[in-house]
Order: structure tokens, then C-alpha cells, then sequence
């Protein structure tokens, strides 16, 4: 018997971090290692008539890489998209539009209207931990939209323990429900030689040595006391390599793109803005260390992906970083400039410490694959169709 999935791929067509990596990622194993009877739709808004995703590309090797995947655009921007199914409440159900489904799969905090079967992601509850990181917008619309996601899913995924946790705390999930597929590294992100990386040292004028910190520009980040330590850590040892940041500009952005200047250590500080996705691991592996100081995370992707490269890391002790890296990276308290500045010394000057990291970090890394994911995944798939 034919399985028929739809799939919302709409953070995978648009999204350049996080939770279209994510999406991209997951999706990718599992058209690979679905069983030969199942089919996929992949929906996504597609923007105005004419427009195309900054992930286009990617949909089309999608459907080349599993004979049968199909795809549905639908052409409005992801946000008219939103408010059409969510905010005004429109009941076009997703199956009207794909014909005849089994299973809807939403992987990123929202199911869109339908009467089947449906598997919903939460990343994380940032919005309710921290609604002062949050535009005040999306987190009304999360606080609005999400729990009634959460009362009509036929399955919960969420991303950590940490996440699930807040699930249960702050929505009174029952645990049960709420299944923890863990997000992974790709292959591609493993120790590389100096040869193969030398092209994204000159691509992106690269230093010999420098510390590299990423994640859109926005208050979650922590990028402003990152600064702060970064400054004191200058002063503490003035050799200290400079700090490069990747990352779109998200919003509540000025004052990271200010305090650089305020702090007196503009020179030492770069914003490289966004980098290609295939540029990754050899920026990795470029970077004397990785920092990582979030306030908050539902998983935390780029940490994880550093340790598969080998490359020295340090992440604050909170939410769910400690349970992905484990000690195999240097914690901090993200509120704790001092501590914060003394690590950044250790990550970069104690040899012995950053040895060991190398060895244990590709070592953690590998507990974590997107082929375990996926068939977390299919598993769901295969009860949920069956009932």
C-alpha cells in the first residue's frame, strides 16, 4: 500500500539558518531512507508569482534524489502564507491542495490546517523563556499558534530533553506525546587539511588565527557580553586572536553592530555577515576557536557542527547545550563576563585543553546523525498510518 506524506518544507525553501538547515537536512535522509511504497509532497509558499526561494535549488535535488517526490508551491511569501492559515484562520485544509494524503509533517512549530494525521516540530520555546529576545510579532503569533498545533498533532517532536522539558513545564504537554529526535552534523563537517580549506581563508580574507562566533544577529545570541568578555580578555592577553562574527542581521540587531566601538575593540571585531552553507565546515576548520554563548537554545546546531571539525569550542552552561556538546567544549555562564573572559584565554592559550577538545569533540559529534533522525522519523510514520 502506497504512504502518501506531505511534508511543510516552507523553513527549508527560505530559512538560511537553524531551522531551515534543519528541515533541509532532515528531510534529505529521510527521502533517502524512506521504504520504496512511500510518496512525498513538499509544500512550500513560493513567494509573489515570479519570485523563487533562496533555497530553490535545493527543492529540485530533493525531488531528483527519490523518483516519485512531488512538490506544491504555493505562491505567497511565507508570512501571507502564515497569516492566510493561521492568523486569519482560513480552514483550507493542506490535502485540497496536495489530494489525497496519509500524513502531514510540519518541521518547524506549526501544522497547517488538515484532517489527517500530524507530526509537528517544536525547536524550542525561546519566545516564552525569553520574550524580551523575541520580536514581540512572531511571539504573539508563536503564543497564538503553537498550542493549537500542539492539541490537534498526532505526534510531537521536539529537538532536546531541554525542549521537551519546557513543553511539559510551560504547556503542560504531556510527556508521553513529545518524542526527542536530536538534530545532527552532515558528513561534510569533519577535520580538513589545509589545502582543501585554503580557498575559504582567501574567499573570505581570512587571518591566520582568529576566534569565530555565528547565529543571526539578534539579543539570543548573547553577542553583546560576548564583546564585553572579548574586551576584557584583550586586556588579560593582548595576543588574543581576533573575533569573527557570521550571521544575517535578525532583529534588535544595533546594538551588537554598536558595542564593538563602544568597547574600544572595533579593530579586533568583523561581521561577515551570511556564509553559504557549503562554506561551513572549512570555516570551522579555518577558526582558531568557536564561542558559542547563547541565553538560550533549543538544540544548537553550530556548536555541534565545530566539534565535528575538531575545532576548540566554548558554549554556555544553560538550556540545551550542555546536553549536545557534553564535555567536549569549555561552559560559561551567559551572564558572567568575567568567567566568560577568563574561558576565552583558556580556549585560546592552554594547549593541553585544546588538544583534548580536539580529540573529544568529533567524538560527540558523531553521537549525533540525521540518519538516526530519520528513522525516528519513518517510525512515526509507519504508527501513525497504520492506526
Amino acid at each position: 500500500m502506497t504512504v502518501r506524506v506531505a511534508i511543510d518544507y516552507t523553513a527549508g525553501a527560505w530559512q538560511g539558518a537553524g531551522i531551515g538547515r534543519y528541515t533541509r537536512e532532515l528531510i534529505r535522509a529521510v527521502l533517502l531512507a524512506a521504504p520504496a511504497d512511500y510518496q512525498f509532497v513538499l509544500c512550500y509558499a513560493s513567494g509573489w508569482p515570479g519570485q523563487k526561494p533562496p533555497y530553490h535549488a535545493d527543492i529540485a535535488e530533493l525531488v531528483a534524489l527519490r523518483a516519485g517526490t512531488k512538490t506544491l508551491a504555493i505562491p505567497l511569501p511565507p508570512r501571507r502564507l502564515t497569516q492566510f492559515w493561521h492568523r486569519l484562520k482560513v480552514p483550507l485544509r493542506i490535502e485540497w491542495l496536495t489530494g489525497a494524503i496519509d500524513l502531514v509533517h510540519a518541521p518547524d512549530f506549526v501544522l497547517p490546517p488538515t484532517g489527517k494525521p500530524g507530526i509537528v516540530t517544536i525547536h524550542d520555546l525561546s519566545y516564552l523563556v525569553h520574550p524580551e529576545c523575541a520580536v514581540p510579532g512572531v511571539a504573539r503569533y508563536l503564543t497564538e499558534a503553537v498550542p493549537p498545533s500542539l492539541a490537534s498533532a498526532s505526534a510531537i517532536f521536539a529537538d532536546s530533553i531541554s525542549t521537551k522539558n519546557d513543553l511539559v513545564n510551560l504547556l503542560q504537554i504531556a510527556s508521553a506525546r513529545i518524542e526527542v529526535v536530536y538534530a545532527a552534523v552532515g558528513a561534510q563537517f569533519v577535520p580538513m587539511a589545509e589545502d582543501v580549506i585554503a580557498p575559504i581563508r582567501t574567499k573570505y580574507s581570512l587571518p591566520a588565527r582568529f576566534l569565530l562566533a555565528g547565529g543571526t544577529l539578534e539579543p539570543r545570541k548573547n553577542y553583546v557580553r560576548l564583546f564585553e568578555a572579548y574586551a576584557k580578555a584583550r586586556q588579560m592577553a593582548a595576543d588574543m586572536p581576533p573575533l569573527l562574527v557570521f550571521g544575517r542581521k535578525g532583529w534588535m540587531f544595533e546594538d551588537i553592530i554598536a558595542a564593538p566601538a563602544r568597547l574600544g575593540i572595533s579593530e579586533f571585531v568583523r561581521f561577515i555577515d551570511f556564509v553559504d552553507d557549503k562554506d561551513l565546515p572549512a570555516l570551522y576548520n579555518l577558526a582558531w576557536g568557536f564561542v558559542y554563548p547563547s541565553i538560550y537554545e533549543g538544540f544548537g546546531l553550530p556548536p555541534l557542527e565545530a566539534l565535528a571539525c575538531g575545532t576548540p569550542t566554548l558554549v554556555s552552561n544553560v538550556s540545551s547545550l550542555p546536553e549536545v556538546v557534553g564535555v567536549a567544549a569549555l561552559h560559561v555562564s551567559p551572564t558572567d563576563i568575567d568567567m566568560m573572559a577568563n574561558q576565552l584565554v583558556v580556549l585560546t592559550h592552554d594547549d593541553a585543553i585544546r588538544a583534548t577538545l580536539r580529540t573529544t569533540g568529533p567524538a560527540q559529534a558523531s553521537l549525533f546523525r540525521w540518519e538516526a533522525a530519520a528513522q525516528q522519523v519513518l517510525q512515526q510514520y509507519a504508527r501513525l498510518c497504520a492506526t
